[in-house]
């Protein structure tokens, strides 16, 4: 445990297990944030900047099953260490063992999961004149008012007033006591 401190000298542990957690926790809300899978650890390897041209999607998930329990699915902040002391010679091969292990601490300190290359909502086609409440018709027009919000009940229902006459009666209030 002594040699795994020395290698924090520069970044602080928590910055690490910072990240460790936040993307152990990504997705996943009954995530306690200690324990990091591999799929995980993959998207983590992919928006920290150590997977490229020299450290693959192979070479991590190797490192990755070699250091996990032989029984688990998981990895631990340790384990996550020893892992980045590895890849780190893989990514950075000119530079010295500390220097890289440095490099290393300093590319994944900090950094929060990105939610780049995710679905987004789109508005083409038909989806733009059918949500274009100008167009509406008929009862539909109804239903909206001027500004496009939707009037709820009133626009829906045709409401009852409780004031004697019959629907349609002409001479509505005409009546003299």
């Amino acid at each position: 445990f002594q040699s795994f401190q020395h290698y924090f000298k520069r970044i602080n542990l928590s910055d690490m297990e910072e990240t460790f957690a936040a993307f152990s926790k990504f997705g996943d809300t009954k995530s306690t944030g200690k324990e990091l899978d591999n799929k995980k650890f993959s998207k983590l390897c992919k928006d920290t900047g150590i997977m490229g041209k020299l450290v693959t999607s192979t070479d991590v998930d190797i490192i990755f099953s070699k250091h996990k329990p032989k029984a688990g699915r998981t990895i631990t902040v340790r384990e996550f260490g020893v892992i980045l002391d590895e890849l780190s010679a893989k990514r950075f091969p000119k530079k010295s063992a500390d220097d890289a292990k440095a490099a290393m601490r300093e590319l994944v300190a900090g950094k929060a999961p990105g939610t780049t290359g995710t679905t987004k909502a789109t508005k083409v086609g038909a989806t733009d004149r059918l949500t274009d409440t100008s167009k509406y018709t008929g009862s539909h027009k109804e239903r909206v008012d001027a500004d496009g919000k939707g009037k709820g009940i009133q626009g829906r229902e045709n409401v009852v007033s409780n004031d004697g006459y019959v629907a349609g009666y002409s001479n509505k209030d005409t009546y003299d006591n």
